[in-house]
């Protein structure tokens, strides 16, 4: 059965059709890569996915659920969690802080600091629990990004061009990273690092001119 869907998904920008009509499914278990040029509508797919942004027409269902109008911090109730292609995380706020308040949706008092530092050993910055989050690598933030969504525990985790920024050797324990993770989550990766996609994905799609081909 297919955890997340799509069925006839459009999006339309003042006549700009950035999305048309794609049809999509992705197993329960599969790290699906999405790949496609600059300008293809991936990201247009994505924030749909997300519910950052409104669909068209057609729909999206989550668990044989269609998830089409429902608000993004809903979605997430669900066990949907994402990093953006532009990162967002809070700045001014600790790197364990950033961390917790991605914890704090799902767990309570005692419960969050262990999440939080598991969490972060995962992506290799448990040893700057104390750094503020705008004081580090661009790379370092994509990663802190990522611990926020494997904290939610999330049945479906959606990673936009997680690798930007990131050394080689951060790539490579990346890839080990989401081979590790396959086994509780699924995983979509929208990627433009070929090794990466060809490395960690059990299949590919590509989007182009916003239709899947």
């Amino acid at each position: 059965m297919s955890l997340l869907s799509t069925r006839g998904l459009s999006k339309s920008f003042a006549g700009l059709q950035a999305v048309q009509n794609v049809d999509f499914d992705l197993p329960e278990g599969q790290i699906r890569a999405l790949i496609g040029p600059n300008g293809a509508g991936k990201t247009t797919f994505v924030g749909m996915l997300c519910g950052r942004t409104v669909p068209t027409s057609g729909a999206v269902l989550f668990d044989g659920q269609d998830i089409s109008r429902l608000p993004a911090h809903k979605r997430i109730n669900l066990g949907m969690a994402y990093t953006f292609q532009i990162t967002s995380v809070f700045g001014n706020l600790g790197v364990y802080e950033n961390v917790a308040l991605a914890a704090r949706r799902r767990l309570v008092g005692a419960e969050v600091e262990p999440q939080v530092i598991a969490a972060l050993q995962k992506v290799g910055l448990h040893e700057r629990v104390d750094q503020r989050a705008g004081s580090l690598s661009y790379g370092h933030q994509r990663l802190l990004e990522i611990a926020m969504g494997l904290v939610q525990n999330p049945r479906l985790l959606i990673l936009d061009e997680p690798t930007q920024g990131l050394a080689d050797g951060e790539i490579d324990a990346f890839k080990k990273l989401i081979r590790g993770l396959v086994s509780k989550t699924t995983i979509l990766l929208i990627e433009h690092n070929m090794s990466v996609v060809m490395e960690t994905a059990d299949m590919v799609s590509v989007l182009n001119f916003g239709e899947i081909l």
